[in-house]
């Protein structure tokens, strides 16, 4: 990958085309639902202030799911040392809605990505596919679609 693509990652967003990756991996519930975890969710994955009985719209859940993802991304990018292209931004910030921002800034995928190893943190992405003690098949291939992205495919 060129270098030259890269930037600071508080000099980027996330794209519109992420939000609708993470938009069809969370998939949309108007009703409050407990997550794998137990966690009460609703809309596009979200679980912030949720309860259990509260409804959403489309429209609303996509609203929220596009300031909450730019609020994992803000903190996500304070973990991020080096410079980055958008399509690792983009996957990272995926990632990062998934399983938090406290996930991935002690993840070993940050680790690598702030020691320069682009692709071994990319390569990470694919060990993530559990949740609840379980591999779940929506995990392992919404990883390969951001493993894709990450590494510019």
């Amino acid at each position: 990958m060129n270098d030259r693509a890269r930037q600071v990652a508080a000099a980027l967003t996330i794209s519109s085309a992420a939000i609708a990756g993470i938009a069809f991996f969370e998939g949309y519930r108007a009703m409050a639902y407990r997550d794998v975890g137990g966690i009460p969710t609703i809309g596009y994955g979200e679980t912030k202030g949720v309860r259990m009985g509260d409804t959403t719209t489309p429209e609303r859940a996509l609203v929220r799911l596009q300031e909450s993802a730019t609020e994992h991304v803000k903190g996500m990018v304070k973990c991020i040392k080096v410079p980055i292209t958008q399509g690792e931004l983009d996957a990272y910030a995926s990632f990062t809605y998934n399983v938090g921002v406290g996930a991935f800034c002690s993840s070993t995928l940050n680790k690598k990505l702030n020691s320069g190893d682009y692709a071994g943190a990319c390569k990470e992405l694919l060990k993530w596919t559990m949740a609840g003690g379980k591999i779940f098949p929506g995990l392992i291939k919404r990883r390969q679609e951001e493993y894709v992205r990450c590494i510019g495919g």
